[in-house]
């Protein structure tokens, strides 16, 4: 039992980490490191994963917002649309099996990795 722990604490700090340094991404680490890892079922992994995120986010922001390098603006109106995708995605979690859940996520996660470097 203390190994998982280990593993739980330190896959926490790694996202904080992340999500710290980048303003996001921690997600790529904690769906796959919850599924290889701790062995947590694909649709729990992906539907905890954003109920991780959401204290992390709220810590970020008010270090970005407090030191002036977030855009208000910009935040608000991003927001609106991202709660309607986050509503739809949500409902459509457990209408798509695991194995294309998987794939479709593998897909993201390498268009992002290719965006990034090139």
């Amino acid at each position: 039992m203390k190994k998982k722990m280990f593993k739980v604490y330190i896959l926490g700090i790694l996202t904080g980490l992340v999500n710290g340094l980048f303003g996001s991404g921690g997600g790529t680490l904690l769906v796959p490191g919850m599924i290889f890892l701790l062995g947590v079922e694909e649709h729990k992994a992906h539907a905890t994963t954003i109920s991780i995120i959401l204290p992390l986010a709220i810590v970020s922001t008010y270090i970005y917002y407090s030191s002036g390098v977030m855009s208000l603006n910009v935040t608000l109106k991003v927001a609106v649309g991202g709660v309607l995708g986050g509503y739809i995605g949500a409902k459509l979690l457990n209408r798509i099996p695991s194995n294309i859940l998987r794939k479709v996520f593998a897909v993201f996660m390498m268009i992002a990795a290719f965006r990034m470097v090139f």
